[in-house]
Order: C-alpha cells, then structure tokens, then sequence
C-alpha cells in the first residue's frame, strides 16, 4: 500500500462531508426556521460536530492504534456508563440523550466506535481459543446482551439491531466457528420479535413494513411520504433545495429519512452518487484491512467498514419501504452531531491503521 491510498479514504470522507452539509441544510431549513427562527441553526449545529469531529479524525489518524487499543476496556466502560445516565432522573437527559449545554449527545453511539476497538482487541488476544463458544463467542453474547438492556431501556431496538450485526461480523473476521454464529442467530430471532412484540410502537411500525398503505395515516404515513417523494424526484430530481416533501410533510426529513430528501432533489443519479461514495469507503476499509500490518489493524478495519456499510444499506433500505423503520442514521448525510462524530473517529483510526500498513 503506498500513500496515495490514504489519499482515497481522505478524499471520499471531505467529499461525503461537503455533500452531508449541503443536503443537510437544504432537508433542515423548513424545520430549522420554524422551531428555531432561523433557517442554519441545523446546519450550524452539524458544524461544530464537524469541526470536533476533524479534531477527532486527525489527532486519531496520527495516534498508533495499537495505544488506542490498550484503552478499549475504559473507553467500553465509560460510554456504557454514559449510556446509564440517560436512564436516570438526573435532568440531562430525556431516555436516549445527553444535555451538553446547547449540544445533545447520544452516548450509545460513542459505544459503537468502543465496541469494535473492544472486539477488536480482544479477539486478537484470544485468537486460539475463538473456535471454543464458551471462551470464544460466549462472553461476546453477554456483552451483547447487557447492551441490549441498556438501549432497549432507552428505547432504541435499531441501536441493538446495529451492535449485533457487529459484533456478529467481527466474530465471523475473527475465526468464530460459523455453527456457533448460526446458533446465537436462531436464539437472536426470536428475541428481537419478543421486543418488537411487547413495544405497540414497535409492533405498528412491523404491521406498516408489511402494508404500509393500510396505515397510511399512522405507522406507514413516513415510508409512503418518503416513498412519494423519491419518486417525484425520478432520473435527475426537482433541482436542490425544490423538495416539497420537508415541507412537513414527511416527519424526519433531516434525520432518518434523509436520503428521501435526495432522492426528490437530486433524483436517482444524486442518491446513487452518494451511496456509491459511501460504497467506496467501505470498500477502502476493506482493503486497508486486507493490508494491515497486523491482526488486530485488520480487524479494526473490517468493523469500522462493516460499521459504515451495514447502516448505510439499513438506511437506504428504510428509505425506500424495504425493511422496517430503525431509526438508524445515513452516515455523514443525516443531521447528529455524534453519529458524525464517531464516524469520523473511526475514519482517523483507520488511517493510522493504512498508514502502519504502508510501512510494513
């Protein structure tokens, strides 16, 4: 691998944040004037998590990944313990955010980017043991599963839905036998469909996915709208900032259902652009894992690509009526300021691991 690689992942993620900022202000400033009197108070605010989140992204970037991953276990711990403090009475926070001043933070996603270094690091030490389920894949699952009481508290299926695809996928990249991934799979299944029953909200949006239209006016009003809207939006859209859909007409038009927004404006070759440069971050994960110096870099590399990837195909596929609504974000383009930070956390990390594995 030589330098020029780096210059791929950088290159993608400024183009990614360029066009997260401008989509971002165009689906938000209906919203934005109306609940906050000025049309870039959204945008204003997804800027400052730019601007932490480039801090983040260089200072990581140059910090040896091994150091980072020596202190896997306390940054677990302290973004599950800030994921505890949104379930207290403590008043900062509202079940799933944290009041920083002006600037709501969402620990669990902090607990993502934890994960994978925890994972990572972890399954690197017990390389000879991940074929065994009790030393192997067992704790992974008790992890899992004290995660998932946390968000399920909060209540964020979606999120839980993301940490287990994960930690499935690093075990996969991490030599867990397949049978025992298929076990936990089968055990998982049910689960989910006991959480999704036991939640009416849940449960509606599950009925809505199936028949959306026989909840047009409920549970199945925002994939119709989103659905409507990127199909006004046709081959080359209504032109930028001519979406008519965020005119309160779809709920969320700036956060979970962004890519709508697109669609109308920019039409089907503006939404493939964007999802192809997501494509290719990914792609590049993949590869500067492939060429990592050392277990551990690879793994990191496949999580923080897994990590990307499997929100973004959630995401579009929420957008579009294919899957149920998780309340997942589309990397780099919706509104929130730590899913963007993390995601440009885990871009500075995987170019430190690009640049230890050219060098190899």
């Amino acid at each position: 691998m030589n330098g020029r690689s780096d210059y791929a992942t950088v290159l993608t993620t400024s183009l990614l944040l360029l066009v997260g900022l401008i989509m971002l202000y165009s689906a938000s400033a209906p919203f934005s004037l109306r609940h906050y009197g000025s049309d870039v108070h959204m945008l204003l605010r997804q800027l400052i998590a730019v601007g932490v989140g480039l801090a983040a992204l260089v200072i990581l970037a140059h910090l040896d990944y091994h150091r980072l991953a020596q202190m896997n276990e306390l940054l677990l711990l302290g973004s599950v313990g800030l994921s505890l403090l949104t379930l207290l009475p403590l008043g900062i926070s509202d079940g799933l955010w944290l009041s920083v001043g002006p600037f709501p933070l969402q620990p669990t996603e902090f607990v993502k980017f934890a994960l994978i270094l925890y994972m990572a690091t972890t399954i690197d030490r017990k390389r000879d043991r991940m074929g065994s389920f009790a030393q192997g894949v067992l704790p992974f699952v008790v992890l899992l599963g004290v995660l998932g009481a946390i968000v399920l508290s909060q209540p964020d299926l979606g999120m839980l839905i993301m940490y287990g695809a994960l930690v499935a996928a690093m075990l996969f990249v991490g030599g867990a036998r397949i049978r025992h991934l298929l076990v936990i799979g089968a055990i998982s299944v049910p689960a989910i469909l006991t959480a999704v029953w036991i939640a009416p909200y849940r449960f509606a949006r599950l009925l809505s996915f199936l028949d959306p239209r026989a909840y047009s006016t409920s549970s199945g009003y925002q994939v119709l709208q989103s659905l409507t809207a990127i199909g006004a939006g046709g081959l080359f859209g209504r032109g930028l900032g001519a979406s008519r859909a965020k005119l309160f007409y779809l709920p969320q038009a700036h956060n979970d259902f962004i890519l709508a927004i697109v669609g109308e404006e920019m039409g089907l070759i503006g939404t493939v652009a964007i999802l192809a440069l997501l494509a290719l971050l990914v792609t590049r994960a993949f590869q500067i894992a492939e060429r990592a110096p050392d277990r551990l870099g690879r793994l990191i590399g496949y999580g923080v690509g897994f990590c990307v990837g499997f929100q973004t195909l959630v995401n579009a596929g929420v957008a579009v009526g294919v899957l149920p609504v998780t309340g997942l974000t589309l990397p780099f383009i919706s509104n929130g300021g730590s899913s963007l930070l993390v995601t440009m956390a885990m871009v500075g990390v995987l170019l430190n691991v690009s640049k230890q594995g050219a060098h190899r």
